[in-house]
């Protein structure tokens, strides 16, 4: 099976209309139909179930998708590596990301610097408070940035951090006594008021509206930076949210940091903006994926609460 009869098969799987697996391949559709016949006969089975209206695969095209989708991927990337070596990928990606998060991603810039020598990253650091400026502006080439990323704004790359969360309260708080708290604890407090460049799906995926069981956490003050959520807290006026690794680069006299049990992990992944960006920013895309996510340390273990008095 040749790589574009596997194209038009994926294609086809995704799509399940021959018309738009044409449109999206720049085929024609009986191009499309003649790759999808001849791979049948070969296989000795059906892949498609066709009628007038509707396309599904059968089960032996389920299990051939299933099976060739990863590989496809990896020969894929490749390609698209070795492409943008024939063009000579140079330059350096403008990477947004937020206070300690730069020394997180190591890994991943060590990585993309081997493959590509004449390639670097530059971090440039931006603030929750208005979090897609720079890319917007242009700033930045990519950003780092918790799911979810503003769809209508901005592209999702690829996961590239996990972690989990814990809560930032007052050392004189009845929360501080505890090893750990979960959502529910949230209940009744006030958190941050972010303000209004702030999209709402965004920061309620870090401080949500509710707790799980539907009781309401109330908004308050507003803040800036993160050293101003810090002295707010620490003055008894709000509690917060904050990612795992926030403990292991962070003291703040009169904050305490409680994990919480069962907050979702936070997943960071790279923003791009609409434009297609440039071959060494790709590259650096393409390596991300190719690497997969990782998790950060674990800082949210009881044992790893910290408390500054």
């Amino acid at each position: 099976m040749e790589l574009r009869d596997i194209e038009i098969f994926l294609t086809l799987a995704e799509e399940l209309h021959f018309g738009r697996t044409a449109e999206r391949l720049h085929l024609s559709q009986a191009r499309v139909s003649q790759s999808i016949r001849q791979q049948e006969r070969r296989l000795g089975g059906a892949l498609f179930d066709r009628s007038t209206r509707t396309v599904a695969l059968t089960r032996l095209g389920e299990r051939l998708r299933d099976d060739l989708e990863p590989g496809f991927g990896l020969i894929r990337a490749a390609v698209d590596r070795a492409a943008v070596a024939a063009r000579g990928c140079c330059g350096t990606v403008r990477l947004g990301a937020m206070g300690a998060l730069p020394s997180e991603l190591t890994w991943l810039v060590d990585a993309y610097r081997a493959r590509y020598p004449e390639c670097g990253v530059e971090f440039v650091e931006f603030h929750f408070s208005d979090p897609f400026v720079k890319l917007r502006t242009g700033e930045v080439d990519v950003q780092l940035m918790w799911l979810p990323v503003p769809e209508h704004r901005f592209r999702g790359g690829p996961v590239v951090l996990t972690e989990g969360r814990v809560l930032a309260v007052a050392e004189d708080s009845p929360l501080a006594a505890r090893s750990s708290v979960s959502m529910e604890d949230l209940a009744g407090r006030t958190v941050l008021d972010p303000g209004e460049q702030v999209p709402p799906e965004w920061f309620r995926a870090m401080c949500p509206d509710r707790t799980p069981g539907g009781r309401p956490i109330h908004r308050g003050p507003r803040a800036r930076t993160f050293h101003e959520i810090l002295a707010l807290v620490a003055a008894g006026r709000i509690v917060c949210p904050l990612n795992g690794h926030v403990p292991r680069y962070y003291s703040y006299p009169g904050v305490t940091l409680l994990p919480i049990d069962d907050a979702p992990l936070t997943e960071w992944a790279l923003a791009l903006p609409d434009p297609a960006p440039a071959p060494h920013v790709q590259a650096f895309v393409d390596t991300a994926r190719d690497l997969g996510p990782r998790r950060i340390d674990d800082h949210t273990t009881p044992a790893a609460t910290r408390r500054v008095r």
